[in-house]
């Protein structure tokens, strides 16, 4: 994503590319089947060692981002897990750290989880979405009712990213003083996890049903009234979202272009058409308007500006329509081959739909900047 990276996110990006090399080839993602975990612990525990869960923690809480700058390196990242439609929790996991460390010294202590999230200790993911809702973090239905030395919460989230292999589950709720989060083990009395289908082959979600479950009062993040907190953590998350399809969109243009001059009809490539041509030129401005927007919005959650929101919901509405109106032309360019099981351009196209559907669609996000601009 960036025009120039320095030597230190180079090693970053080169570690993590040799790690999902080894690992996660596109045929072991083909392969997976409905039920079979996605990933596992000792690879994750490998990533997080390499610095995977640690981007946006400070030091002081174990944690330290490359560059100094953990945004941007939590881009790198994910761009080149997109690039090979890797599984993994990066962006469930750090989309709670960020929550986490914008909480700390604010309310109840959670060090020792930080530190261990970091280390790839711990799994947790961010229990956000609601059955039937679409994205409403500031309105959520479950509820949570204070009770003896804590709250009781009853409700139930879905679309929860990897909420089987997740030892905790940040929820938001609605309670007496505002939206809270509560950061809860699934092992929990009361908690129960259903699996639901999903259209990308190398990720796994949820359906997790909260019923008179019963927390402490140091199970509260931060305190009641966290719309700030979660606004930061939508930020992230969608960061993590844009330089993932950014990175799809690059690898899905290269195959495309590439048979472009390797297939021939009627004696000539495909590539010297000149109708065609002026689709791959499309496509490319497209394709780097994408980068952009992604680049503009990472600084600006970086640097916590003002207009991060703004830019952050800019990148999200442009690469999530634009980047599958590039990928059905890759396909379509590929002719019948690209509609094939075996080939690889379903896996980029199934992760760019679920990545436009989750944590807002671009016409939320739409919604959201005229909300900003008081339209």
């Amino acid at each position: 994503m960036e025009l120039a990276l320095s030597p230190d996110q180079k090693l970053l990006q080169e570690s993590a590319r040799g790690l999902l090399e080894q690992e996660y080839s596109l045929d072991r993602i083909r392969g997976m089947e409905a039920g079979e975990p996605r990933w596992s612990r000792d690879w994750w525990r490998k990533g997080a060692e390499l610095g995977w869960a640690a981007a946006v923690v400070p030091e002081e809480l174990g944690g330290g981002s490359v560059s100094g700058e953990g945004v941007r390196d939590l881009a790198v990242l994910a761009e080149e897990l997109g690039a090979g439609v890797a599984p993994g929790p990066l962006l469930p996991v750090n989309v709670v750290l960020a929550g986490l460390v914008a909480a700390h010294g604010n309310g109840p202590d959670h060090t020792a989880r930080i530190e261990a999230l970091v280390a790839g200790e711990s799994i947790a993911t961010w229990a956000v979405y609601e059955p039937g809702r679409e994205w409403t973090p500031s309105d959520p239905r479950l509820t949570a009712a204070p009770a003896d030395r804590g709250y009781v919460l009853d409700g139930v989230k879905d679309r929860v990213e990897d909420a089987r292999q997740a030892d905790l589950l940040l929820v938001t709720a609605k309670a007496p003083d505002g939206v809270a989060q509560f950061l809860v083990p699934a092992s929990t009395p009361g908690v129960t996890i259903s699996e639901q289908w999903t259209v990308d082959l190398s990720r796994s979600f949820g359906e997790v049903r909260f019923e008179g479950v019963r927390v402490d009062a140091d199970a509260l993040v931060g305190a009641p009234g966290a719309d700030e907190i979660v606004e930061r953590q939508l930020q992230i998350a969608v960061i993590v979202q844009c330089a993932e399809v950014c990175a799809v969109l690059d690898r899905a243009f290269a195959m495309t272009t590439q048979w472009a001059f390797d297939r021939y009809s009627f004696g000539r490539p495909l590539a010297s058409y000149q109708a065609l041509k002026h689709r791959f030129a499309d496509m490319r401005t497209w394709l780097e308007a994408c980068h952009a927007t992604t680049q503009a919005a990472a600084a600006a959650v970086q640097d916590e500006s003002a207009d991060a929101a703004e830019l952050v919901s800019v990148a999200k509405s442009f690469v999530g329509e634009r980047s599958l109106t590039i990928l059905q032309d890759c396909v379509q360019l590929h002719g019948g081959i690209g509609v094939t099981w075996e080939h690889d351009l379903h896996l980029f196209l199934r992760r760019a739909i679920l990545d436009q559907a989750l944590y807002g669609t671009p016409a939320d996000h739409r919604l959201r900047l005229a909300d900003l601009s008081s339209l």
